[in-house]
């Protein structure tokens, strides 16, 4: 979501090309060949700028590439969702986008409540069939719209979601009550977006950047009741003498059912981070003081 033209869809925080391809180099160079996007990130610039940079860089089997599918991409009444005629368009575009024959893993973004699951499902299922993905993933929903899905796959002999994308962070753990034991119990991996909070763990709660004050979605996630958390955060790292988003990455990677987290870069810091946070071993007397401060929500991030 870091990358796309500025000019193109609603987040104007993003950067171009030129400027994108060194944080693709850095990664590449660190190790990492994980790359997750989306066809609505930017208008589907985000696409074509990961797919172009990233196998301008490397063999194409040696990346894998994620994107997803549900955003409004065109006006039309099939513009966006999960139908099969949805479904089969914009895959087709997202690989046009991308410049490659498939995509590693390809994942919904979000629930359809206009399509029944089994279309969705079967169409999806069409799609791995076909080599346009290896393999399927979900993002934010309910546990119990997850559970159905995977059960619905199972009944029907169809392609099995093996991974959930969910907004997971320290200022944000409802995802402990039900989601998190649901893909533990399937054996489904974890990729929590935004362990970070959109950049608020890593700074002190008043402090502003562009991103903070041209995201409207950002701003719908947090109060001023999330403070403590961060401030907790602050201190840990201070005492640690490393920076508060290696902390703050350290906590989300403390928890075992947790793959990887999908991290954003528009500073080289934030990709040396994301690296050094791996070393980051957080003991119990911290982990309990950077939780001590959580207040429960109501449901964010896909309502």
């Amino acid at each position: 979501m870091s990358y796309g033209e500025p000019t193109r869809g609603n987040q104007k925080w993003t950067i171009g090309p030129q400027e994108a391809a060194p944080f693709f180099r850095q990664a590449l160079d660190a190790g990492i060949n994980f790359f997750d996007t989306a066809n609505v990130y930017s208008a589907g610039s985000s696409e074509e700028i990961t797919g172009r940079t990233l196998l301008s860089m490397a063999p194409r089997d040696e990346l894998v590439i994620a994107t997803k599918v549900n955003g409004r991409m065109n006006p039309g009444a099939n513009g966006q969702g999960l139908s099969r005629k949805a479904i089969l368009a914009e895959i087709d575009n997202s690989l046009t986008r991308l410049g490659t024959d498939y995509v590693d893993l390809y994942q919904i973004h979000r629930w359809d409540y206009d399509t029944p699951i089994e279309e969705t499902l079967e169409a999806l299922h069409d799609v791995v069939q076909a080599g346009k993905a290896r393999y399927l993933g979900a993002s934010s929903m309910y546990a119990w719209q997850f559970a159905q899905a995977l059960y619905t796959a199972d009944l029907n002999g169809w392609t099995r979601f093996v991974s959930m994308q969910n907004y997971y962070n320290l200022l944000y753990r409802e995802e402990e009550w039900e989601m998190l034991p649901l893909c533990v119990d399937q054996g489904v991996g974890l990729i929590p977006w935004s362990p970070l909070a959109r950049g608020r763990l890593t700074r002190p709660w008043n402090e502003q950047t562009h991103r903070t004050e041209t995201d409207e979605f950002g701003r719908s996630l947090y109060t001023d009741e999330d403070r403590p958390v961060v401030d907790a955060v602050l201190n840990v790292a201070k005492q640690r003498g490393v920076s508060p988003a290696q902390v703050a990455l350290a906590w989300v990677l403390s928890k075992p059912m947790v793959n990887s987290p999908i991290v954003g870069a528009t500073k080289t810091e934030h990709l040396d981070d994301a690296v050094a946070a791996l070393n980051v071993r957080l003991d119990d007397a911290e982990i309990a003081l950077l939780e001590s401060n959580y207040r429960p929500h109501g449901v964010l991030g896909f309502r």
